[in-house]
């Protein structure tokens, strides 16, 4: 009777002892949040935890603006953009850095050919693409994650194809084309332009609501954020703010939208119920993209100007501030 009990004690412990390391290892903030310091040309690890910088992988002395993390956490994907801002004169980029977050180092890199300015790199959420704007192809070009090799594009049909958002079925693209002020509606699976959206004048970055009904992008020109309606392909209204707006993202939970407003230094909080801001949050000087952790309970935005990331508590609005590189840009989360 002693000997069962001491084996059922013994069980139990180890039962235990799975559950304490499956909910470790299962947890929101295991997993690494990756930055692009585009001025000292590396990708920062930030240990989500603890709140710091933890290692820096140098790109190859050329600038790197975005990034994007592998579905297993092992590999960053930067594009390398050149030493120009879009539509500027500079440099045009090549290539794409492949980064091993254990080895920290470059292990490959994906060669386009020519100069494209690839930048913004999304992992389709279904079949495991890699899909990166290749701006002065006017398009999207297509890599297989896991062989590293180019299987194709998608013409945008416009220049300055920036910025790139995924419908959660990955059937659909939205680029944001910032000179034209355009966005371009793509069939992922068809490889071809749906249609062109007129949109602003200028437009800077691009986002999608978690129900794919609502496609934001930001007019630099003027205080306010287009709403383009998914099934109408038009802009439905706009959302007033209190500065141009660049940078946004929605929690998983399809309640708020956050947007960047770089010369507010501040970050506006709308909710998704009424597209109506209802919060503004300070931040450091710059605020460029925002990225929401996979649980939905933190934002990160990136500042340019002061070597910082705000990490914001959605729960409660608080701010914390985590030590970068010089001129943080890009974000993405390793799981």
């Amino acid at each position: 009777m002693i000997m069962a009990r001491l084996l059922t004690l013994t069980a139990l412990i180890f039962a235990a002892l799975l559950i304490a390391a499956f909910s470790s290892s299962s947890s929101p903030t295991h997993g690494l949040l990756l930055v692009a310091n585009k001025n000292d040309r590396t990708l920062g690890l930030i240990d989500p935890a603890d709140g710091r910088q933890i290692a820096t992988v140098a790109e190859g002395g050329v600038t790197g603006h975005e990034v994007a993390a592998s579905s297993d956490g092992k590999r960053a994907f930067v594009p390398i953009y050149g030493n120009s801002g879009v539509g500027m004169p500079g440099t045009d980029g090549s290539t794409l850095a492949v980064i091993d977050l254990s080895k920290r180092k470059v292990i490959y890199t994906i060669d386009f050919g020519h100069g494209v300015r690839p930048h913004c790199a999304v992992l389709g959420p279904k079949d495991g693409l890699l899909y990166v704007t290749t701006e002065l192809d006017k398009s999207v070009t297509i890599i297989d994650a896991l062989t590293l090799k180019i299987v194709g594009s998608v013409p945008t049909g416009q220049a300055e194809s920036h910025m790139l958002a995924i419908s959660t079925d990955g059937r659909k693209g939205y680029t944001a084309n910032v000179g034209p002020g355009t966005v371009s509606l793509l069939d992922l699976v068809g490889r071809k332009t749906l249609t062109v959206i007129p949109v602003a004048g200028h437009v800077q970055r691009i986002s999608i609501s978690p129900d794919n009904r609502w496609v934001f992008t930001s007019d630099t020109e003027k205080p306010r954020l287009a709403v383009i309606d998914t099934a109408t392909n038009k802009v439905d209204r706009w959302i007033t703010l209190s500065a141009t707006g660049y940078g946004t993202a929605s929690t998983p939970d399809g309640k708020w939208l956050l947007v960047a407003l770089p010369d507010a230094n501040a970050v506006a909080v709308v909710d998704l119920a009424t597209l109506q801001v209802v919060k503004t949050i300070s931040v450091p000087p710059a605020p460029q993209e925002v990225l929401i952790r996979p649980d939905g309970q933190v934002a990160y935005v990136s500042c340019d100007k002061s070597h910082q990331v705000a990490a914001i508590h959605i729960g409660d609005w608080s701010v914390k501030l985590i030590e970068a590189g010089s001129g943080v840009d890009g974000l993405a989360w390793a799981r």
